[in-house]
């Protein structure tokens, strides 16, 4: 296991480095967090691995009309969501019937998408580059169009030995951008390290979300690996059933992926639909349940006042100190700047 410290503004963070990893990723383990779900023997991290995924992430050769990059949906500064409408844009303007998710943490996470219809993050990106309100691209035409390209096929030789691309390759490629995404250097990440302190609110704020929020949004991931109903009921048009159309069980009817908290004050919208605006209006529809709604999880029912306007005041102001800027504006995740990228164009 190697270690290397790196410096990023004015702090220092403990890069760890997985058996197997050979060069510098931005992939670490924060100290006392739980082991990742992910399976790095299956996909051994590599800095030309990183790199490879990050060009293709970025790149909307991948789409089928070349306009759709996987950035598109996921931008950085969002906490690698969109925040401009509730649900996903895509291909020749198609809207999709979800908002899409945040890219944090992914080693973390058991299931993906907001169904969990797929449960490794080695396969997740079939999904949009192949769904018709996405990408809307074949996999066979994804990967004739990177094997008729000279870089792609150095990149992928430097990162997987082979300059023959296939799916698996490509698949792993983009993994290993995604899962590198790791977000651990906020204010309540430094409190927690003893480097800084809440204020007041801050801390009132905290108290508030052990209480009311923390049973599903749990530290230090604030999120949890389960499925649960929000309170929010089936919106005919977008014909949404959550985790049922994956399990075609009954009793999984309108129940959604927990997502993280991280970076939440970035985030909106919120909610599967991205119904909602802002984090005073999820407050609110948290604290207006009525016990007699059948669509929301047990866990809630402890939610069901609402706050006053000073406890909704401290408790955003909590929240707003799961914000990480250095994962928001790190340069490694940023659009990368390769010959490649330079002009898009077809070799």
């Amino acid at each position: 296991m190697k270690r290397m410290a790196i410096i990023f503004g004015s702090f220092v963070l403990s890069w760890i480095f997985l058996a197997g990893i050979q060069d510098e990723t931005p992939f670490y383990i924060p100290a006392k967090w739980p082991k990742p779900h992910y399976d790095f023997t299956q996909n051994p991290l590599s800095k030309e691995k990183f790199e490879l995924g990050r060009t293709l992430f970025y790149d909307p050769d991948l789409s089928r009309d070349s306009t759709i990059s996987c950035a598109n949906c996921h931008l950085q500064y969002s906490g690698f969501t969109h925040i401009d409408h509730s649900l996903s844009h895509g291909i020749d303007g198609k809207i999709g019937t979800r908002n899409a998710p945040v890219l944090i943490n992914l080693a973390w996470q058991q299931f993906f998408h907001w169904d969990g219809g797929v449960s490794s993050l080695n396969k997740q990106a079939i999904n949009p580059l192949t769904h018709a309100k996405e990408m809307d691209n074949r996999l066979d035409e994804v990967l004739r169009r990177l094997n008729q390209s000279s870089f792609y096929r150095n990149r992928f030789y430097l990162a997987f030995g082979d300059s023959v691309i296939e799916t698996a390759s490509l698949l792993k490629a983009l993994a290993s951008f995604t899962v590198s995404l790791v977000s651990a250097n906020s204010t309540y990440d430094q409190v927690k390290r003893g480097e800084s302190s809440f204020t007041n609110q801050e801390e009132s704020g905290y108290q508030l979300f052990k209480k009311y929020c923390a049973t599903c949004h749990q530290e230090p991931l604030f999120m949890k690996n389960e499925f649960k109903s929000n309170g929010i009921a089936l919106v005919p048009a977008l014909n949404d059933y959550g985790r049922m159309g994956i399990t075609n069980r009954k009793e999984d009817s309108l129940l959604f992926k927990i997502p993280t908290l991280r970076n939440v004050e970035f985030s909106f919208p919120y909610m599967h639909d991205g119904r909602y605006k802002t984090l005073k209006d999820v407050l609110n529809h948290y604290g207006n349940l009525h016990e007699q709604q059948p669509y929301f999880s047990k866990e809630l029912k402890k939610l069901n006042r609402v706050l006053t306007s000073n406890e909704q005041k401290d408790l955003i102001a909590f929240l707003k100190t799961l914000s990480d800027q250095e994962f928001l504006f790190n340069p490694l995740f940023k659009y990368p700047k390769n010959e490649r990228n330079a002009s898009f164009q077809k070799n």
